[in-house]
């Protein structure tokens, strides 16, 4: 049971026998008792009405960093679907779009709900978004089913692909105090891998009535880390850089990255944005967040950023896809961790949130989930919310229920072999569900 599922368990005889004794001598010394099992009838009466509204939670896995595998967790065909975006060229021969890190969210505009969808692309003649790719597409829909088409940029850029909203190829839409994409986002060539450089994991976000995109260079740029588009018109753009991404991503630069990052060039990656009562808040990996400034150009402060407080895994492996979602005044924050196996004591198999090591196995990219009462924590002990729904993001729905998007990941793990690969790389989402004494617990919709 976690801290969010506190509450005084009473049997429903020993009210009744309270307030029996009570009723006898309501007006003498027995009062404060009347009161008190009134007291406890109410908050009985309050708990099984949220027993009925809630499903019970699953006990925490003891030791803590122990990943939950059952089938419950996956995504499936009864709690889950696979958005049927307009294809592109580059998606007609897979007859299904090609995405990673898939992001959903629904919008209110001009009075109707609209749906967004975004994330990681990959160019045609790679496998993988690496170690380029050219750019950010969009699609939207009237409905979570559809039908879902990419955003018409043609009165923008009538000869590029529709739906492009932003590229490190737009260098050419640089102008005198209007920058598209800074010299650090550009294309660059070695010798070890050719052209490099490639945006990943987009999120699109509507803020006091402006669209924002927040979004990470990856890898194989010359810096990576993450930086945010401003629209100066609608969802579709143009999009040019906020001030504060000028120069380099957002934060310091940290420790972490492939060894072929160049030394210094490595920032907070994954970068979201979190809202609540007009104001907003950059939310990266490595555990830190920052305000942006009240004209949304740059974070503040700009460096030595704060730190969530939440409880680590010891140790802590490497988690991507930080992100924050409020729900009912709790605040969830989500990451990304890669599920391990490895031979346990007893000889079974361990499935846990390892890092790398002798004898362990990439297994599943994982969906983690903390509740707390505050954005900037402390935050519950971590649970698995989704079997391979790692690098993910929840939303409500126009009716309010709770989302959650997933993609498969193709590069390692149970999604990377070869006999599922091509039902990889999707952009899925599934239902939620609210478990526990008070519904703090959020899950994949489970059978049971």
């Amino acid at each position: 049971m976690s801290g969010f599922e506190k509450g005084l368990r009473v049997e429903r005889r020993s009210v009744l026998a309270g307030l029996a004794a009570g009723a006898i001598g309501a007006s003498g010394p027995l009062a404060g008792s009347v009161a008190g099992a009134a007291t406890s009838a109410a908050t009985a009466a309050t708990e099984a009405a949220q027993a009925r509204r809630h499903p019970p939670s699953w006990p925490d896995l003891e030791p803590y960093g122990l990943a939950d595998t059952r089938p419950d967790l996956w995504p499936r065909d009864d709690n889950s679907f696979i958005l049927p975006l307009e294809l592109r060229p580059r998606d007609e021969e897979r007859g299904q779009v090609w995405i990673r890190d898939t992001y959903v969210n629904c919008f209110v505009v001009d009075g109707r709900p609209l749906y967004v969808a975004t994330g990681t692309s990959r160019v045609p003649e790679l496998d993988k978004a690496a170690p380029w790719n050219d750019g950010i597409f969009v699609w939207v829909a009237p409905s979570l089913r559809g039908p879902w088409r990419l955003v018409d940029t043609t009165g923008i850029r009538p000869d590029a692909e529709k739906g492009k909203v932003w590229s490190p190829e737009f260098t050419a839409e640089n102008r005198p105090g209007r920058t598209v994409v800074a010299p650090w986002q550009e294309y660059w060539y070695d010798d070890r891998f050719g052209k490099r450089g490639q945006v990943w994991a987009p999120e699109l976000h509507l803020h006091r009535g402006t669209w924002y995109i927040v979004a990470c260079m990856g890898d194989h740029s010359r810096k990576v880390g993450s930086f945010m588009l401003v629209s100066e018109g609608g969802i579709e753009g143009p999009y040019r850089l906020v001030e504060g991404s000028l120069e380099k991503p957002f934060g310091d630069p940290v420790p972490g990255g492939p060894s072929f990052v160049e030394p210094g060039a490595y920032h907070h990656i994954d970068g979201g944005l979190f809202a609540e009562d007009g104001d907003a808040w950059l939310v990266l990996h490595n555990d830190h967040y920052a305000r942006f400034r009240d004209d949304m150009e740059d974070i503040v402060p700009t460096t030595n950023l704060p730190a969530f407080r939440q409880t680590a895994y010891s140790p802590e492996p490497y988690l991507e896809g930080a992100q924050v979602f409020e729900h009912e005044g709790r605040y969830y924050l989500l990451h990304a961790a890669w599920d391990r196996s490895s031979t346990d004591a007893d000889g079974g198999t361990r499935y846990a949130y390892d890092p790398p090591g002798p004898g362990r196995t990439q297994y599943q990219y994982d969906a983690i989930l903390a509740v707390a009462d505050s954005f900037e924590g402390p935050y519950s002990r971590r649970w698995t919310a989704g079997v391979g729904a790692g690098h993910n993001n929840i939303f409500r729905d126009r009716a309010g229920s709770l989302w959650a998007t997933f993609f498969r990941n193709p590069n390692a793990g149970y999604w990377a072999d070869p006999a599922r690969i091509a039902d990889a790389a999707v952009p899925g989402v599934v239902r939620l569900e609210r478990a526990g004494v008070d519904g703090s617990r959020l899950y994949v919709q489970r059978r049971t």
